[in-house]
């Protein structure tokens, strides 16, 4: 199996063993960690990123467990400032960041999840505990919070490369700002299109999107599959995203820093 990793997926269940939250704004189908082990192996992938999902709220015992049983995986759990009483050990967990969410036109957050004063609140203690921020949101939303960002004492790792605009394109104030954020070495971007794509034409009405990232900064892009593609009618096949991502960015050599050399510098 070669080296690389898939920086951003999830995993649900048993439900008998591993019940959701009773408050939840979804109910997923069981997505086992076998299965995404065997994902892996077939993407040729020997690394992976559990991302706690909002379905479970305040209960990260899936994840610790999926950690502890398999050391080649990472994690990133959800809490809120207050929640736990210390971060300490969480990094020999298998731990590395901590997820909120800031996004345009969503009214509110999903039920479990963390938000941007979370973040601002909790910074200190993350730096601390050597563990970076990882942020869903959007570039409708970036222009406002980029200085509270870049003010941050720790790195922020951005998922599905921002949740841009395809129809405002590439020269959108929004995705100038991710540019602009990415390119000062400050935040990290999750090379994950198709969410941002579901009305497209064609995936590779993304292009420009991607390219456009790996010009301003190649060495803070990781790519993640986002397994198992929840709440989307027709799923992709993540062997696809990884195909499109590799053909995208047309450079072995730009791949390796993707799929290794970068995401071993946030996850290890």
């Amino acid at each position: 199996m070669n080296a690389g990793w898939d920086c951003h997926a999830h995993v649900f269940g048993p439900y008998d063993r591993y019940p959701l939250a009773p408050e939840r704004s979804y109910t997923p189908p069981e997505a086992l960690l076998p299965d995404y082990l065997a994902l892996l192996a077939r993407l040729s992938l020997s690394h992976g990123v559990l991302v706690h999902p909002s379905a479970y709220g305040s209960d990260r015992t899936l994840l610790l467990d999926a950690l502890a049983a398999q050391p080649r995986l990472r994690g990133v759990i959800v809490a809120k400032a207050g929640e736990l009483p210390t971060l300490d050990g969480l990094h020999a967990a298998g731990v590395r960041a901590l997820r909120f969410s800031h996004r345009s036109g969503a009214g509110h957050n999903f039920s479990g999840s963390a938000a941007l004063d979370d973040l601002l609140a909790m910074a200190p203690q993350l730096a601390a505990a050597g563990l970076h921020a990882e942020l869903w949101t959007d570039c409708k939303a970036l222009p406002d919070i980029a200085p509270q960002l870049q003010a941050l004492p720790v790195p922020v790792v951005i998922d599905h490369m921002g949740g841009f605009d395809l129809q405002a394109g590439i020269q959108d104030p929004g995705f100038q700002t991710l540019l602009s954020l990415l390119g000062s070495g400050k935040v990290w971007v999750k090379l994950c299109a198709y969410r941002n794509l579901l009305k497209a034409a064609s995936m590779d009405e993304g292009l420009p999107f991607h390219q456009a990232m790996v010009n301003a900064n190649p060495t803070q892009l990781v790519w993640g599959s986002d397994w198992p593609h929840l709440n989307v009618a027709a799923a992709p096949d993540a062997l696809d995203l990884l195909s499109l991502m590799k053909r995208w960015t047309a450079s072995e050599v730009l791949v390796e820093k993707i799929l290794v050399s970068n995401p071993a510098r946030l996850y290890l």
